[in-house]
């Protein structure tokens, strides 16, 4: 039953009221406690009840309120009621507190089943070791940020019940290997969602640490798995599991000059759901370049792909080199996407830049340019020697223009690339979009 909704059943009369307490369980009830308040003077007025720890929209219009309600959470958490507690969500700590916060959750919650934990970003922030008594048998979900965590992997070895496991901004002092990390996921066998992103590109996972080749282990629920870091930690984690029902996979990757990820191609081109995928784009802006591949029914896409860089030259070629060697799936594409948000573009950059980006993408049929990026594309595709005129996007129908004035596109950019494609029998068509007309 949704949190406020018995809230109103209870008040109706007696007879509701002795139906609803009497299957607190099977209802699904809940007591909400924001801190705004003593915990004793709402719990005076309420039977026992599982209970939810959470701050909510709380605001603290001064520094007194703001003291007392973190106090407020502090003696709820170290009360006789901590039994009954079932959610805890804590969001921007601050780390003046976080130490009394702390040492109220050292002992066991029996009936936790989700921890919500946020603090303040800090290089220096840590949680203790035995956090929740070093065992949360109930857990279904974990969300940590800003923090790191010493006794994680102990956690984790209870929890074996875990549904999502969200650890957010991992700071240097919180990293925790490729290995070890797989070790914890082999208890989870419940496990849909898991999130993984760490504040920096260091540090490396080190290859002399690499186990030996072994049996991939399978993670049987996963369908989401988010990932933030450098190419080489996920490679090794992806080489030690399969993931059946992956459905949603999403990546950010730190800059590097040499991205080899076979891991992650075949991991992609085993999953069935990306199999459906049938368009991409192509989104380069002032600080990453974005790659994601949708599927016909679906507006979030399956597959995405970020590369942190604000260079577009590297942006690129980095990008080229992840599709070149790894998403044998663009193959089966019939739509690609190219945007831009970038305020400035390098009129001496490459063409050839393009083309290898492009060079993938074998079975587009359309494709939809914004202004700048068609500006850029259109150069390169218009340079192309004859006898590669056909070679790059050698399935290509339709170009979709946005932004840009036909008198000023066609003449300009990419006449002598449709002349050229006529010539060979594989004619191209060229619309502005919005108003459908042929340019």
């Amino acid at each position: 039953m949704a949190t406020n909704k018995w809230l109103t059943l209870v008040h109706v009369c007696q007879a509701w009221r002795y139906v609803v307490f009497a299957h607190p369980r099977r209802l699904n009830l809940r007591l909400v406690y924001a801190g705004s308040r003593p915990i004793s003077e709402m719990l005076d007025v309420w039977p026992v009840l599982p209970m939810v720890i959470s701050q909510g929209l709380a605001t603290y219009p001064s520094s007194k309120s703001y003291v007392d309600f973190w106090g407020n959470i502090v003696s709820a958490l170290e009360s006789e009621h901590r039994h009954h507690i079932c959610e805890i969500t804590l969001r921007r700590i601050p780390t003046s507190h976080l130490e009394k916060l702390a040492a109220a959750m050292r002992k066991p919650f029996p009936e936790l089943t989700f921890l919500h934990v946020v603090v303040e970003e800090s290089m220096s922030t840590s949680l203790p070791r035995s956090l929740l008594g070093g065992s949360a048998p109930l857990l279904r979900g974990l969300v940590l940020g800003n923090c790191s965590f010493p006794g994680l992997q102990k956690l984790l070895s209870s929890a074996h019940h875990l549904v999502v496991l969200s650890l957010w901004n991992i700071p240097h002092s919180g990293y925790i290997s490729p290995q070890a990390l797989v070790t914890a996921l082999l208890v989870m066998p419940r496990l849909e969602i898991l999130r993984l992103r760490f504040r920096s590109p260091r540090p490396r996972p080190d290859p002399a640490t690499r186990p030996p080749p072994f049996t991939r282990s399978i993670l049987p629920a996963l369908t989401y798995l988010h990932f933030k870091g450098v190419h080489e930690y996920l490679e090794e984690v992806l080489a030690q599991i399969e993931t059946p029902l992956l459905s949603r996979f999403e990546i950010t990757f730190f800059m590097d000059l040499d991205f080899v990820v076979p891991q992650l191609h075949r991991l992609i081109s085993h999953a069935e759901s990306f199999k459906a995928c049938d368009r991409a784009s192509v989104y380069p802006s002032g600080r990453a370049i974005r790659f994601a591949m949708f599927s016909e029914t679906d507006h979030l896409p399956k597959f995405s792909l970020e590369i942190r860089c604000r260079d577009l030259d590297y942006q690129l070629s980095s990008l080229a080199q992840v599709c070149c060697s790894s998403l044998l799936l663009l193959f089966a594409l019939v739509r690609l996407d190219i945007g831009h948000s970038r305020s400035q573009w390098k009129d001496d950059m490459e063409t050839t830049q393009w083309l290898e980006l492009l060079d993938p993408f074998t079975a587009v049929k359309d494709l939809h340019l914004s202004d700048q990026v068609a500006r850029h594309i259109g150069q390169a595709l218009e340079e192309l020697a004859e006898e590669r005129v056909t070679e790059v996007l050698p399935a290509l129908r339709n170009i979709f223009l946005n932004g840009l004035r036909p008198q000023e596109f066609v003449p300009r950019f990419i006449r002598r690339f449709v002349a050229a494609r006529q010539l060979s029998g594989n004619p191209v068509v060229v619309y502005h979009q919005g108003d459908g007309n042929l340019l």
